[in-house]
């Protein structure tokens, strides 16, 4: 999770991204923002997201992105 948090505050500092749900919903994140983060992901973790899973129930907030990671790896 440490890893995926550094990616978001790298994008935006200015974010809680531990407690905000609502970063698709309150426009925090646009579509630049959600292709830096499937990139960075993808060599991070070494997963690639299929375009079904981006979805904004799987990017409004670092947990549920984390999630979606996990469900990736295993």
């Amino acid at each position: 999770m440490d890893e995926l948090l550094e990616i978001l505050t790298g994008l935006h500092p200015e974010v809680d991204f531990e407690t905000c749900t609502t970063l698709i919903d309150d426009k925090i994140l646009d579509s630049f923002d959600i292709v830096s983060i499937i990139s960075e992901i993808n060599e991070e973790f070494d997963v690639v997201i299929p375009p079904e899973e981006i979805v904004p129930e799987n990017f409004n907030s670092a947990k549920a992105l984390y999630e979606l990671i996990q469900d990736l790896e295993g």
